[in-house]
């Protein structure tokens, strides 16, 4: 390297790949830098050049080289870092050193400088927050570190919910990817190949996903709340819910459900409207937040907030080093927190792969005349946020009428259900509340989603809603395709 290339990369003055020294009596400011550079995108750290960009040098003795050296020593884990030597002409024995970093891979270990680790937020050098660091560790090495990878001597078999995890492997199996032959297999030999067991022990991931206990897991909690006006001054709701993958999604998008508002015309209880945020992109949001969140932290919960003018949904982490805020919503590999979850939830059709979620929200979005999602982080949380439409007075007085009708009908259900015959099982009533709550939030789930949901067989969940079809308390509109469920709603008099 010479002088001119030199001028040409600080040509741009200092920013997030390049940090200035004067000399190197700012040594260890500068490996603090270099350390930063190590574990973000890479950089460019120089010694002897002014912060008003004057290339002065500096003498290089041997004792100079040395104490660099035994700087540069107390980086781990231990790299290669070549010192260049640029002189600077028409100053004697006078150069620039200079260091170059390469930019952090995802799966990099992080790299501490004299026992502690850097990273840069934009053009300053920060200490890398506790979860950033332990979070990059698990990267490195996911079958000693990560928390999903861990076998606890305290979580058992009996701790999971296996018809859950049965009927996850049926959607799986409808969905084309998972074989036929998955449907035969018992529950352990599913769980190893899902690489949920080690050495006959089941791993924090099968907790995550299917744990009848979640008070044992104080990360397994949904917070939700709807504040009055565009901050978080006032509540109008606040709820919170514990327990597995699929208790959280189902009770996230109930909530949003509840507090978000309807259009369209209503007949009846039928379900023509649709909600002012596409409740697939939602739905998006919330999987992706509730699979990628932090969860070795007691703390590592996700949120719901909805304000007047937006949603935000928010969990524990960041983004991969590869992405920011801009980069996601382009094409691009995915780097899943939680890569067993992740797997499991795609062979079993609740997830996409591949990194498209985003762009399918962007879609959603655009498609009915909404902003795209916006991003936002700040090394401890991410955030994505959904712009509402402008709402007006009569929409929102049409919305509190449709809400009432809504809790109207499932009260009128819950009544149905209460004069079933004795005859039937004695777990059937609350299984019909639970595909009344789920036809609620989607008239067009289907019949192997709700074995997921539920965690029923396809036989039992069939008699049910045939028992439930000759009550009278839900109908089928249209064929098994392409069709939906209604509500049957008492007819007013």
């Amino acid at each position: 390297m010479n002088i001119d290339q030199v001028k040409a990369i600080i040509a741009k003055d200092e920013n997030r790949v390049l940090e200035l020294k004067t000399s190197t009596g700012e040594l260890i400011k500068g490996m603090q830098s270099l350390c930063a550079f190590l574990n973000t995108d890479g950089g460019w750290l120089f010694f002897g050049i002014t912060p008003k960009l004057e290339i002065q040098g500096q003498k290089v003795a041997d004792a100079t080289q040395q104490e660099i050296g035994r700087e540069v020593r107390k980086f781990e884990p231990a790299i290669n870092l070549p010192m260049e030597l640029i002189e600077v002409p028409d100053r004697k024995d006078c150069y620039v050193i200079g260091f170059h970093a390469e930019a952090a891979r995802f799966g990099d270990a992080p790299y501490t400088y004299d026992g502690r680790a850097f990273y840069k937020v934009e053009s300053t050098t920060a200490l890398m927050p506790r979860s950033m660091f332990e979070e990059r560790l698990r990267r490195s090495d996911p079958k000693r570190f990560a928390w999903e990878s861990q076998t606890p001597d305290t979580l058992h078999f009996e701790d999971l919910d296996e018809k859950k995890i049965r009927g996850c492997v049926m959607y799986g199996i409808s969905q084309g990817r998972m074989p036929e032959s998955s449907s035969t297999e018992d529950t352990m030999t599913l769980l190893e190949k899902f690489s949920m067991v080690e050495n006959g022990k089941i791993k924090n991931a099968a907790a995550a996903l299917f744990t009848k206990r979640p008070q044992s897991y104080p990360q397994f909690t949904l917070r939700m709340a709807r504040f009055r006006g565009k901050d978080k001054m006032a509540f109008i709701d606040n709820m919170r819910a514990e327990g597995n993958y699929f208790n959280l999604l189902d009770a996230g998008m109930a909530f949003l459900f509840k507090h978000l508002n309807l259009s369209g015309v209503v007949k009846g209880f039928r379900r023509e409207e649709r909600l002012e945020i596409p409740a697939e992109a939602l739905r998006e949001a919330l999987t992706n937040a509730l699979c990628h969140r932090l969860l070795d932290s007691p703390s590592g919960s996700v949120g719901i907030a909805v304000y007047d003018d937006r949603v935000e949904i928010e969990n524990t982490g960041h983004l991969p080093n590869e992405l920011t805020i801009e980069t996601i919503k382009q094409s691009h590999r995915s780097y899943p927190q939680n890569p067993i979850i992740a797997t499991t939830l795609y062979k079993t059709g609740f997830l996409e792969s591949w990194g498209t979620g985003v762009s399918r929200m962007v879609e959603a979005c655009k498609a009915v005349g909404l902003p795209e999602p916006q991003y936002g982080t700040d090394g401890l949380f991410v955030w994505i946020t959904f712009k509402r439409p402008e709402s007006r007075e009569k929409s929102r007085e049409k919305t509190e009428n449709h809400t009432e009708t809504i809790q109207k009908t499932l009260q009128e259900s819950d009544q149905k259900i209460e004069k079933w015959p004795e005859k039937w099982p004695e777990k059937w009533p609350e299984t019909a509340r639970q595909i009344i709550d789920a036809i609620a939030i989607d008239k067009t789930i289907t019949i192997a989603k709700l074995e997921a949901q539920i965690g029923l067989g396809h036989t039992t969940l069939k008699k049910i809603l045939r028992e439930m079809q000759n009550e009278n308390i839900i109908r089928r509109v249209g064929p098994d395709k392409g069709g939906h469920w209604e509500i049957v709603q008492d007819k007013q008099e």
